[in-house]
């Protein structure tokens, strides 16, 4: 088994230094922690790879807002059917129900 030396002292002036992330934050996001299945995660990681490379994490976050643009175009085409229904006839309403077939009359 390979030891490890320990580094050399080295003087190194911390006098201006500031405590925090050293990658500014992206504007727009937030970071937070999240449990996710590992088959989840072992997904997005394998998807990445096959694109040659990049961040999983990103493939995430494009899954999450493509979600939410699908859920947000379903929920404004249910809006204009609920808004097309409620202003057509009444009449013409009720013949769209469950169409019942008449009997045919012995003449």
């Amino acid at each position: 088994m390979k030891e490890a030396a320990a580094e050399p002292y080295r003087d190194i002036d911390f006098s201006e230094a500031r405590r925090g992330a050293v990658v500014p934050p992206e504007p727009g996001k937030t970071k937070i922690s999240i449990r996710l299945d590992n088959a989840v995660i072992e997904s997005f990681r394998a998807l990445a790879d096959q694109a040659g490379g990049g961040n999983y994490q990103t493939l995430i976050n494009d899954a999450l807002v493509s979600f939410l643009h699908q859920r947000s175009m379903l929920e404004a085409v249910r809006q204009v059917i609920r808004e097309e229904m409620g202003s057509a006839p009444a009449a013409s309403r009720r013949s769209r129900g469950s169409a019942k077939p008449k009997a045919a009359s012995a003449g």
